[in-house]
């Protein structure tokens, strides 16, 4: 079991990522925005984040740049969930320090494959 942080201001889509999440069996806390992301990250060091590029005050791309230069969370895995899907966007996320990009709308079941692949890596 896993310790994993959801970021995403549409309710909707934390409550999916969290129900997914918990039905495999991993602990999952989940907020609304960048910044509760980024102290909920330096509170308790979870095993992996999925953060939402676009949420109001810290964008999904900012934490993740914050979370790097943290170095007690430099290497933590980040899954980018987000509705921009042009090359250059997912270029901007991994360069932003993200391990995977995964675009909205999503499979659950894909999602919880590339969680499971970054936790096992």
């Amino acid at each position: 079991m896993a310790h994993i942080l959801v970021a995403d201001d549409d309710v909707d889509i934390r409550e999916l990522v969290e129900f997914k999440l918990s039905t495999l069996g991993h602990e999952v806390v989940a907020v609304a925005d960048g910044t509760s992301a980024v102290e909920e990250a330096r509170r308790r060091r979870p095993d992996l984040a999925v953060l939402d590029v676009m949420m109001p005050g810290m964008s999904g791309l900012e934490a993740v740049r914050i979370i790097r230069e943290e170095p007690g969370l430099a290497d933590l895995p980040i899954i980018l969930l987000t509705a921009r899907a042009q090359e250059s966007d997912r270029e901007t996320g991994f360069d932003s320090g993200a391990d995977d990009y995964i675009t909205k709308p999503f499979s659950p079941r894909e999602l919880a494959a590339r969680v499971e692949t970054l936790l096992n890596r």
